[in-house]
C-alpha cells in the first residue's frame, strides 16, 4: 500500500487511501483486519426463534433451555445434537406428556384428554417409564423427578402450571378459549396453586400400587 501511496500524486493517493480503507485493507493502527474471524456462538432452543426464546425464558415457560442449536452470524444452523429422548420425536411430532403413573389424579387426568382430544394431538409418557426418564433428562431435569408434570414438545418442555395451560390449548373447545383466561395470571400465583395440590395428591386422592405405562385402547397415544 505505501509503495503504491508514493508513486501516485496527492488527489490519486486520497483516493486510493478511501478505496482501500472501503475494501477492509487497513484498520487502526495500520494492521488489516484477520479474515475469516468467527463471531460468537448464540444459543437457541431449536426450532424458535430468538426473541421467541428470551420472552418464553422471562415468562418461566421453560423447564431448561434445551440448548441444541448453536450458530454464529457467518454460519449457518449447526445439526441438534442427538440426545436420549430425540428418539421419540424422530417419526412421530406429537408432544408427549409425562405423568406421574402411580398417582389416581394424574391417571384421571389423562382420561380426560383422551376424552378431550378428539384429533389426537398429544402422546403419554408415565414419569417412572423409561421414556418418560429419557425425556426428562432431554428437559434437563432429574431422571427421578416426578415432582410436575411435564409437556414435551419438539422445540422445549413446559412445567407445572405452564404445562396444564399450554395442554388445555391442543384439547377441543372450550379448553383452548378457558386457558387463555389463566395465561394472564402472574406465574408464580398460578405455580404456587399447582404446588398445593401437587404436593398433596397422594393424600387427596391416593395413589395405585402399578404404574400405568400403556393402554392397548391407544396404542399410539402411549410412549414407552
Amino acid at each position: 500500500h505505501f509503495a503504491m501511496a508514493r508513486a501516485l500524486p496527492d488527489g490519486r493517493l486520497k483516493r486510493a487511501v478511501v478505496a482501500a480503507t472501503s475494501q477492509g485493507g487497513f484498520t487502526a493502527g495500520g494492521r488489516s483486519p484477520s479474515r475469516g474471524a468467527a463471531a460468537h456462538p448464540r444459543r437457541v432452543v431449536v426450532g424458535m426463534g430468538r426473541k421467541n426464546v428470551a420472552g418464553a425464558e422471562a415468562r418461566g415457560r421453560f423447564a431448561a433451555e434445551p440448548a441444541r442449536a448453536a450458530f454464529s452470524d457467518s454460519a449457518s444452523t449447526s445439526s441438534a445434537a442427538s440426545g436420549p429422548g430425540d428418539k421419540y420425536f424422530a417419526k412421530d411430532k406429537r408432544p408427549i406428556i409425562l405423568f406421574d403413573g402411580v398417582c389416581n389424579l394424574c391417571n384421571g387426568g389423562v382420561n380426560f384428554v383422551l376424552q378431550w382430544d378428539s384429533a389426537s394431538k398429544l402422546r403419554f409418557a408415565a414419569l417412572q417409564s423409561e421414556a418418560g426418564q429419557n425425556l426428562l433428562e432431554r428437559s434437563n431435569r432429574r431422571r427421578d423427578d416426578i415432582s410436575s408434570i411435564v409437556l414435551v414438545e419438539e422445540s422445549g418442555s413446559f412445567i407445572k402450571s405452564e404445562a396444564v395451560l399450554k395442554i388445555a390449548t391442543y384439547l377441543s373447545v372450550p379448553f383452548p378459549i378457558l386457558a387463555q383466561f389463566f395465561f394472564p395470571l402472574p406465574l408464580f400465583v398460578r405455580d404456587t396453586v399447582y404446588d398445593g395440590v401437587a404436593a398433596n395428591r397422594y393424600t387427596f386422592f391416593g395413589q395405585t400400587k402399578e404404574c400405568r405405562i400403556g393402554d392397548t385402547s391407544y396404542s399410539d397415544r402411549f410412549v414407552e
